[in-house]
């Protein structure tokens, strides 16, 4: 992993993302910034989401409110409000810039009024890349990567990438694959066109449910 300078562009960002790597900081405090390009890649197969029963129940209830694309910024301050963060200045204000030209996105999670989960990232053609995402109510992590998959199908999306796999991610349908085949399936997402806000409105909790259910 080679240090850069901690200047960056939106247009180098979103270059870097083409060709395979992003950036991280050491933590908040930290002005550098550093690109990553691991061996082996995690990833959402678009149509191994899994839906639990549990998980279900929980959307059906009516627990949570869901929008997209109206709190870019304090999802982005939730996902950062943690002990250790790669989250700093430079990476926000990029990712900032990335929103307001409509490259990057989010989906928030509400709960009476208040931001409770939420996850965001950046699209380049018909990849989506998954930054990091929060969660301060059980589950609200949970529907917002439901109504996010959701999405990006509906969209025309082929590839969602995790960066790196979690157990919480692995027990949602996230697979881990090697660096070769992950470039292949980007090479071939960044080509195809697709479309973020084209799906409209968020659909009905129950929509979402039907399309992603699994027996687990």
């Amino acid at each position: 992993m080679a240090r850069t300078e901690p200047r960056l562009t939106p247009d180098l960002l979103l270059q870097a993302y083409r060709a395979g790597v992003f950036p991280m900081s050491e933590g908040r405090d930290d002005p550098e910034v550093f690109w990553v390009d691991p061996r082996m890649r995690g990833i959402f197969p678009l149509d191994g989401f899994r839906i639990s029963r549990r998980l279900a129940r929980t959307m059906r209830r009516g627990l949570f409110d869901v929008t997209v694309d109206t709190a870019f910024d304090d999802v982005v301050r939730g996902c950062a409000d943690r002990d250790e963060t790669w989250i700093n200045d430079t990476i926000f204000d990029l990712y900032r810039a990335l929103f307001r030209r409509g490259d990057a996105h989010s989906i928030e999670v509400w709960q009476d009024g208040a931001l409770v989960g939420g996850v965001y990232g950046v699209t380049v053609g018909a990849a989506f890349f998954g930054e990091s995402m929060f969660s301060r109510a059980t589950d609200a992590s949970k529907v917002a990567l439901a109504y996010l998959v959701d999405r990006l199908r509906a969209g025309g999306f082929t590839l969602f990438d995790t960066q790196f796999i979690t157990p919480h991610l692995a027990s949602l349908g996230a697979v881990e694959i090697p660096r070769d085949r992950y470039r292949k399936l980007l090479h071939a997402a960044v080509q195809t066109p697709a479309s973020f806000t084209a799906p409209g409105a968020l659909p009905p909790a129950q929509d979402v449910i039907q399309r992603n259910t699994q027996t687990s």
